[in-house]
C-alpha cells in the first residue's frame, strides 16, 4: 500500500476485483495494482475488506491544529478512532492519550461526519486536562463544562458548544437534555467506571449509546483486577464479543476453587483481549518521542469543613499581613497553613492535630492508582496525612509502605531495597524531605504529589528519585491541587524560581 497522493491510495493484491466491487470508482492498472480513492469511507470499506494497515485519510488531509505538534502515537491513535465508530483507547496514563482523541474527534467534525461531542470523564480532570487540552489544540471549537446545579447542566447540554465535558454523576441527571442534544461522539475517560453492568450509571449510558453513536472509551488498565471487569466496557464496545449474560462470560475466564473464591483461567487474558476489541494501545516505553517527564495536574474538591477553616485562616491572614510587614519567614510559615488544612490536617500552635475528611481527595488519587500498572511513589508533606493514607491504601489491597522522619535509616534501606527489587510494595507514600537525596526509586514510573511542597529543592530532588539512571520509561507526575494556595504554590515551582522576594509576592497575590 502506497498513498499517492492526500486523494488516492496505491494497493497491491491478489484479489484487486474485491475493492473493484465495493469500490466502484477504483482504477484497475494492472499486475494487481488498483488506484483507490482515500476517503474515509472508502478506508472504512478497505479496513472491513481485512486489508492490514489502512490509514485514515486524517494522515493527510488534516493539518494538526493547536499549540504543539502530535506525536507519532496520537497520529496513530487518531488514525485508529477516526476509522472506528466504537473503539478502546487503552494507551498508559502519560502517553497523550487526550490530544489524539481530541484531533481525531477536531478532524470528524471538520468533514462533518459528527456535530457534537461529550467527553464524560472524572470530576478531577474536567478542567484541568480535558478543558486546558481543547483550549490549547482545538481552539477553533466552541467548548463547555456540564458542572453546577442541574438547571445549569441543561442550559449547558441543550447549547450549542460542539464539545461538552461532564463528570460521570451528572451524566444521568440531564439523560433526556443529552438524547435531544444531537451528541454523536460519546467519548469516555478513565472508563474503568462503567466496568458493571447493573449500576444505574452503566444503564444510562447504554442508553445513550444508539447505533449510529461513534463511542470511544479511554483506559490505562482494562480489567486490572479481575477478568470479569472487561465485561461491562465490552458489553457497550464491542456487545457481540461477550455472552449475553454476565455468569455466562464469568464462567468463560473465571474458575470456582471455593464457596467465595475464584481464579482466573489459563486462557483468560486471550478472552479479555478478544472483547476489548477494537483497540489501540501504546505503553510510555513505547513512545520513544515523549518527554523525559510530564506533568498533570488534578482537581481536587475541598470539603465544607476544609472551606470552612481555609476562609477563616485566609481572613485572618489578610488582616495580619495588612498590619504588619511581610516576611519570607511568615509568608512561608501561613502558606504551610494554608497547604496543611488543603492536604487534611493542620497543626495548631501547641501541637495538637485537626485532620479533616480526605475521601474526596483519597478519590481522585485511586483514580490515579487505578490508572497505572508500574509502582506508585506518594508524596504527602504531614506526617499525620501519611499514616492515614497508608491505612487507606492497605485496607483496599494495596501492599504499602511509608517513609517519613520517624522511619530510621536501616529500615529505610530495607524499604527502598524491597520497593526497587520485589513485587511489594507497590507504593510507597513518602514525606518528601525524607527521600530529597541519594535514593534510586525507579521502579516507579508515577509520582503522585498529595499536596505541593514550597521548597523548589525538595520538589526538584524528589521528582528526580524517579527520574534518573536506570529509569526505563517517560515519568509522569500528577499534582492534586484542590485550593488556591496549592495552585499558587505548584505555578511558583513550575517557574523554577525560589528567590524568597517570589514567595512574598505570591503570598501577597494569594491574600489578594
Amino acid at each position: 500500500m502506497r498513498v499517492i497522493d492526500n486523494k488516492a491510495l496505491l494497493l497491491n493484491l491478489k484479489d484487486p476485483q474485491r475493492v473493484m466491487t465495493v469500490i466502484p470508482q477504483s482504477r484497475l492498472l494492472g499486475d494487481g495494482n488498483v488506484l483507490v480513492k482515500w476517503g474515509l469511507d472508502e478506508a472504512q470499506v478497505l479496513k472491513n475488506l481485512r486489508i492490514r494497515d489502512v490509514p485514515s485519510p486524517i494522515l493527510g488531509r488534516y493539518n494538526w491544529p493547536g499549540m504543539y505538534k502530535p506525536f507519532d502515537h496520537q497520529k496513530q491513535t487518531a488514525s485508529f478512532l477516526t476509522l472506528h465508530k466504537r473503539a478502546f483507547c487503552l494507551s498508559e496514563q502519560g502517553t497523550g492519550k487526550t490530544g489524539g482523541v481530541i484531533w481525531a474527534a477536531d478532524y470528524l467534525l471538520s468533514i462533518g461526519r459528527i456535530r457534537r461531542v461529550l467527553v464524560i470523564c472524572p470530576l478531577s480532570i474536567m478542567q484541568s486536562a480535558w478543558q486546558n487540552d481543547l483550549f490549547k489544540i482545538a481552539m477553533h471549537r466552541s467548548v463547555d463544562v456540564a458542572y453546577g446545579d442541574v438547571r445549569k447542566r441543561r442550559q449547558i447540554i441543550s447549547g450549542d458548544a460542539e464539545f461538552v465535558i461532564i463528570n460521570y454523576d451528572g451524566v444521568e441527571i440531564v439523560e433526556p437534555e443529552i438524547v435531544a442534544g444531537n451528541f454523536d461522539l460519546i467519548v469516555v475517560d478513565e472508563a474503568n467506571a462503567y466496568k458493571t453492568t447493573t449500576t444505574k450509571r452503566w444503564r444510562c449510558l447504554n442508553r445513550l449509546v444508539k447505533s449510529d453513536t461513534w463511542l470511544w472509551m479511554m483506559t490505562g488498565t482494562p480489567a486490572a483486577q479481575s477478568p470479569v471487569e472487561a465485561y461491562g466496557l465490552a458489553k457497550l464496545v464491542n456487545p457481540t464479543g461477550v455472552p449475553k449474560y454476565f455468569t455466562s462470560f464469568k464462567d468463560m475466564v473465571m474458575t470456582k476453587v471455593s464457596m467465595h473464591r475464584w481464579l482466573p483461567k489459563p486462557n483468560a487474558q486471550n478472552i479479555v483481549y478478544t472483547a476489548l476489541q477494537p483497540a489501540i494501545r501504546h505503553t510510555k516505553k513505547e513512545c520513544l518521542d515523549l518527554p523525559d517527564m510530564t506533568y498533570v495536574s488534578r482537581d481536587v474538591e475541598l470539603t465544607p469543613q476544609q472551606k470552612k477553616f481555609y476562609d477563616l485562616l485566609k481572613k485572618k491572614l489578610v488582616v495580619q499581613a495588612a498590619g504588619e510587614e511581610v516576611t519570607s519567614v511568615n509568608a512561608a510559615v501561613n502558606l504551610n497553613k494554608l497547604l496543611q488544612i488543603s492536604c487534611g490536617a493542620v497543626y495548631s500552635d501547641s501541637g495538637e492535630v485537626l485532620m479533616f475528611d480526605i475521601d474526596k481527595r483519597y478519590k481522585v488519587l485511586r483514580e490515579v492508582i487505578d490508572e497505572t500498572q508500574q509502582k506508585i511513589l506518594i508524596f504527602a508533606p504531614f506526617k499525620h496525612v501519611i499514616k492515614v493514607l497508608h491505612e487507606k491504601l492497605e485496607a483496599d489491597g494495596f501492599s504499602t509502605d511509608i517513609i517519613n522522619g520517624e522511619v530510621s535509616a536501616g529500615r529505610r534501606t530495607d524499604i527502598f531495597k524491597q520497593f526497587q527489587e520485589t513485587p511489594d510494595p507497590r507504593i510507597l507514600v513518602i514525606q518528601p524531605q525524607a527521600a530529597a537525596h541519594g535514593v534510586t526509586l525507579t521502579a516507579a514510573d508515577t509520582v503522585v504529589w498529595w499536596g505541593p511542597t514550597a521548597s523548589l529543592e525538595i520538589y526538584a530532588q524528589a521528582n528526580a528519585r524517579v527520574h534518573r539512571a536506570g529509569q526505563k520509561n517517560p515519568v509522569t507526575i500528577v499534582r492534586l491541587q484542590g485550593s488556591s494556595a496549592e495552585r499558587h504554590i505548584y505555578k511558583l515551582l513550575d517557574s523554577r524560581d525560589h528567590d524568597h522576594s517570589k514567595l512574598i509576592d505570591l503570598y501577597k497575590s494569594l491574600l489578594a
